[in-house]
């Protein structure tokens, strides 16, 4: 006859693998389906967020670009930092740039992203005014019909700067008074914690 702790032993070696791989599958779905939920979530504020900046400051373009790595530099295998515009709110008259924008080296603007990486706010109320810096981004500025911009860095609580939320103005120029650009700063500032913390959840 069989010894008892044999044959519990036999059952656990074969029960047990089971178990343990149907719990990690079931897991693993549910972590997946947190991660999309999750996403979904932080995207639903964001495009909020963004609505009411340009329905607050009647913006005729507002969109929000993060940095992130994309392919690695040959032979040294570095990454090669890169940013998308990921979310974009626009007029019915205006249109949508969204498309050019993907995965763009940083290099390609290191002007305008030195300048808020430096001082956080980027204001061009006129293209045309020769006077005025613009940072590179005067060409650009013409192929999306923007007569006025202006940028904000997106940073973390830790100061990690992120990404970079714009107003586009394409009907008029339009000067932000000091009072606007504060609180646009501070929706900045707003997204920032959003993003920050969606990013240590994933």
């Amino acid at each position: 006859m069989i010894d008892s702790t044999v044959i519990v032993a036999i059952i656990t070696s074969i029960l047990g693998p089971v178990i343990v791989v149907s719990l990690n599958a079931r897991l693993g779905k549910k972590k997946k389906g947190d991660i999309v939920t999750e996403a979904l979530a932080v995207s639903d504020k964001i495009m909020t967020k963004l609505d009411h900046i340009k329905d607050e400051f009647k913006a005729d373009r507002v969109w929000l670009a993060q940095f992130h790595n994309g392919g690695h530099f040959y032979p040294t295998g570095k990454s090669i930092a890169k940013f998308s515009m990921v979310y974009e709110i626009v007029e019915t008259t205006t249109k949508s740039i969204q498309s050019n924008f993907q995965n763009i080296p940083v290099s390609l603007f290191s002007k305008p992203i030195n300048c808020l990486l430096e001082h956080d706010i980027i204001e061009i109320y006129d293209y045309k005014d020769e006077t005025t810096a613009t940072y590179g981004l005067k060409y650009i500025a013409e192929d999306a019909g923007s007569k006025s911009t202006y940028m904000f860095a997106i940073k973390t609580i830790d100061n990690k700067f992120i990404g970079v939320l714009t107003l586009d103005y394409t009907r008029k120029k339009v000067q932000l008074d000091h009072e606007s650009i504060n609180i646009i700063h501070n929706h900045a500032t707003a997204i920032g914690g959003v993003l920050n913390t969606h990013l240590h959840k994933s």
